[in-house]
């Protein structure tokens, strides 16, 4: 059975670019997800194996959505402007943050690094 990747992105493209990315690498994707309540909504229904969250949703910034699934031991990883990634990584320790635009290959060595510490 494939491992779960809850998607929360806002960004159109982006979003299914994630989502093609993945589930073009074996995963099976829970997502895109524009917003932070149809994320925990998801969450609730099935916990992911891990969640690549954009900081800033069309209902608002993650930073909850992220603490809960870090709480749950969901690995998350944080996914936003370049600028931000000093400020995330402060604030989430056990996350990863990568900076936007990241390449697909980038984001899914990211995305195994995290997986093979759980």
């Amino acid at each position: 059975m494939a491992l779960r990747i809850l998607v929360a992105e806002d960004e159109f493209i982006t979003a299914f670019d994630l989502c093609d990315t993945f589930e073009e690498a074996g995963y099976e994707v829970e997502g895109p997800h524009a917003g932070i309540s149809s994320a925990m909504l998801a969450c609730q229904k099935e916990k992911p194996d891990l969640a690549i969250l954009d900081i800033e949703l069309a209902d608002g910034l993650s930073y909850e959505l992220a603490q809960k699934l870090l709480d749950d031991n969901v690995p998350v990883i944080l996914h936003s402007e370049r600028d931000q990634c000093d400020a995330i990584a402060a604030r989430f320790p056990r996350a990863v943050a990568v900076a936007k635009p990241c390449p697909p290959a980038i984001l899914l060595d990211a995305v195994d690094r995290v997986l093979s510490t759980c």
